[in-house]
């Protein structure tokens, strides 16, 4: 818009002047000097009266062309700035990357001025230098490579499921619907009963009535599973006509300790399946611990998450298009393509292609959305606009914990909380990872998710560094998107491959369940080939604490000492999510 409206003001001028040249050239005609009106002559030369009736009439006609160029100009003025309203308001409404809760475009928000212009400079100085190759690659291939998947082999343990039925009904996105349904997997084996396929409740928050048919193949998650655990469609008709509440079988989570342990359902939950034939767990998520458990339950819920969970055909077909689309139409380079595009996308023999027969791109998840801002208490620049906006925000969704806040006799401020690492990472704060890391300034980015909070004002710094920055929305026509408009699982879902098979994919939020998924796939299928960037926001925000003072070689130094940290080859320890570490005995195996 800014160049338009120079443009516009250069026009405008050049009119006036031309406009100017005018009217004094027909002025010259009538008065060359000062008017006698008395004597209607000039003190200069004189001339007849006649002479002014005669040209009356061109210097009416001059007087209203100019009046009527003046009205059309600021008409022009008022129709552009309608329009670039009109387009920024589509775009933020839109939900493609944007939040904005006002009409008015809002200023950029930079909360690190002197940190981006050195990365700025440091990018084009890079322009001229080769890429570095290593980038692209794992810090630790022969490491990683040495495990392979293999949790989709038999258990010699295979029980016949006569204890009852299992119902489950998820709740959450799609990624909490997936640990959930391995959970339920792993739980019906436990307790020798046959699972009934999951349900998936609707949320005013996700707003979507997908089930599990719409989301992965129901066959396919049946056949793979059906050695170890008996998994049907629906109950039989005589249980379908039990009053599930008034016979008590119903078990919600609050009647099972968070990540509860195979006892715990063993005592509390066997006794109503075997005294009613169903249990229902309803709004059943994050309810069955990682640690301890038997090692056949571990491989059996890594053998539901990597093996059985497919997604449909409409889903892999879409999905190849928009990775075909991000590589340049380049063709399958991993086993991660093939287990989850499966026949939609070209192979080439599992020999991965040259990297410079299409594209490269980094995948970003971002988890800058308004309830994550919201949710942390912490702040991010705006001033009091932003502190208006996002406490409004709370009380309408968060009014609990505002109350609890409000009960507390120690509250930790924002500052504190920024300090310590527990904020969410901003677009900008991602760039200067990506800058520090010596990603280049062209250097191909797809962004997962949507709905960014403050919209391009929080996108600027990132789109500056990086304007090779695209989303799904961009890649997808309308009439590719339109049928998984208002299925917000089934676009995650697109979102979930497009991390996945990147050529690297960058976290901003190892809390987030989408994030902590993908880099499990790219551990499982990866091969060593799929490195994953884990910043630590503790240790970032300790960084960047010193934004102030600390130069850019140091920046770069330490940023890139903590990533590599992140990306060290390690076993799963205790207790930690197996969707998310699966390097262990239980899911892989591990060469000599």
């Amino acid at each position: 818009m800014g160049k338009d409206n120079n443009t516009s003001e250069m026009q405008n001028g050049s009119d006036k002047k031309c406009l100017g040249r005018r009217v004094l050239s027909a002025g010259d005609l009538v008065h060359q000097g000062k008017l006698n009106g008395s004597k209607g002559v000039y003190s200069g030369r004189k001339r007849p009266l006649w002479w002014l009736f005669r040209h009356a009439r061109s210097i009416i006609l001059t007087i209203l062309l100019v009046g009527f160029l003046f009205l059309l100009d600021s008409l022009m003025f008022a129709i552009s700035d309608s329009l670039h309203l009109t387009a920024s308001s589509t775009q933020s409404e839109g939900g493609r990357i944007g939040f904005v809760n006002n009409k008015e475009e809002r200023r950029p928000v930079r909360m690190y001025d002197r940190l981006l212009n050195m990365a700025a400079s440091s990018l084009a100085e890079r322009e001229f230098k080769q890429d570095a190759s290593k980038l692209w690659q794992e810090p630790y291939p022969r490491a990683a490579s040495k495990w392979k998947p293999c949790a989709d082999r038999k258990s010699a343990e295979v029980k016949r499921n006569d204890t009852g039925y299992i119902l489950v009904s998820a709740n959450g996105g799609l990624n909490q619907q997936r640990v959930a349904v391995c959970n339920a997997v792993a739980v019906a084996s436990l307790l020798n009963a046959t699972l009934v396929i999951p349900k998936f409740l609707y949320s005013n928050v996700w707003q979507d009535p997908s089930q599990f048919e719409d989301i992965y193949e129901e066959e396919h998650f049946m056949e793979t599973l059906k050695d170890e655990v008996n998994i049907v469609k629906d109950l039989p008709p005589h249980l379908k006509l039990l009053d599930l509440e008034t016979a008590g079988s119903i078990v919600t989570d609050a009647d099972l300790s968070k990540e509860a342990t195979p006892d715990e359902y063993i005592k509390t939950v066997l006794p109503i399946l075997l005294h009613n034939g169903v249990v229902h767990f309803l709004g059943f998520g994050n309810r069955l611990g990682f640690d301890p458990l038997p090692s056949h339950l571990q491989r059996l819920r890594c053998k539901c998450n990597f093996h059985a969970l497919k997604f449909v055909p409409k889903i892999q077909e879409t999905a190849s298009l928009l990775v075909k689309r991000i590589r340049n139409h380049g063709g399958s380079r991993s086993m991660l393509d093939k287990q989850l595009l499966g026949n939609f996308i070209s192979h080439n023999h599992n020999q991965l292609l040259p990297m410079d027969t299409s594209t490269r791109y980094l995948a970003l998840h971002l988890r800058f959305e308004i309830d994550m801002v919201a949710y942390s208490m912490c702040e991010f620049g705006g001033g009091e606009t932003e502190r208006k906006e996002l406490q409004a925000y709370r009380e309408v969704h968060f009014p609990l914990v505002l109350e609890r806040l409000n009960k507390s006799k120690t509250i930790i401020s924002p500052e504190e909380l920024r300090r310590s690492g527990r904020c969410p990472l901003t677009p900008e704060e991602a760039a200067l990872v990506l800058a520090s890391l010596g990603f280049k300034h062209e250097t191909y980015i797809y962004l997962a998710g949507s709905g960014i909070y403050g919209g391009e004002s929080r996108m600027q710094p990132l789109r500056t560094l990086y304007p090779n920055l695209v989303t799904k929305e961009d890649l997808l026509s309308p009439i590719e998107l339109a049928p998984f408009r208002n299925y917000s699982s089934q676009l995650a879902a697109l979102d979930f491959i497009a991390c996945a098979t990147a050529d690297v994919f960058a976290l901003t939020d190892s809390g987030s369940q989408l994030s902590s998924l993908v880099s499990g796939f790219r551990s499982y299928y990866g091969g060593g080939r799929a490195p994953t960037l884990r910043p630590s926001k503790k240790r970032l925000a300790t960084i960047l604490w010193e934004n102030n003072t600390i130069g850019w070689s140091s920046f770069e130094e330490r940023i890139r000492k903590m990533i590599d940290e992140g990306q060290k080859v390690r076993s799963r320890a205790f207790g930690r999510s197996i969707y998310r570490h699966p390097r262990c005995k239980h899911c892989m195996c591990k060469l000599q």
